[in-house]
């Protein structure tokens, strides 16, 4: 099961330091229910996911979210099948004082379709609906969680097309 909440930002958070930089690149194979293939690299080496993720529950806090890792040959299989050019991320995640990480996102990096977005993920309903973003308050004041059009398979529809 996820559970998080998703802002828009602007940029990357001022004040904070990021504990992990991650370089990715998703596509998507359906969009309901979604079936994404995603690559994570760091310093430490790249992983491939391919990830199934079921319909958001009321208020869009929470869902099925199913992940497998798959072997890198797999992965450029699943690629040349979508045929289209891959969404590329640069995620930064940064420690928050409550134990719960922030975890922040560049969207296709120097083109028209460029935008940051932030989530936090939370190990219950309670729990996300409770946590208050405290000091992050004016950096995190464009909430977007269960808003229609808002998740990166509707971003995907958007800029690459839904066939």
């Amino acid at each position: 099961m996820e559970i998080e909440r998703k802002w828009l930002v602007k940029d990357w958070p001022k004040g904070l330091e990021a504990v992990r930089t991650l370089r990715m690149r998703q596509g998507y194979i359906a969009l309901r229910p979604t079936v994404r293939i995603r690559e994570e690299a760091d310093e430490a080496g790249v992983e491939h996911i391919l990830c199934f993720k079921g319909k958001a529950g009321p208020g869009g806090l929470s869902r099925t979210e199913i992940e497998t890792p798959v072997e890198r040959g797999l992965f450029l299989q699943l690629e040349e099948l979508i045929g289209k050019p891959l969404i590329h991320k640069e995620q930064r995640r940064y420690p928050l004082a409550d134990g719960l990480t922030l975890e922040v996102n560049r969207v296709d990096a120097g083109t028209e379709h460029e935008f940051f977005y932030a989530e936090v993920e939370f190990a219950s309903e309670a729990q996300a609906l409770a946590w208050k973003p405290g000091v992050l308050r004016e950096y995190l004041e464009h909430e977007v969680t269960g808003e229609k059009g808002q998740s990166m398979a509707d971003y995907w529809a958007k800029t690459r097309g839904e066939d």
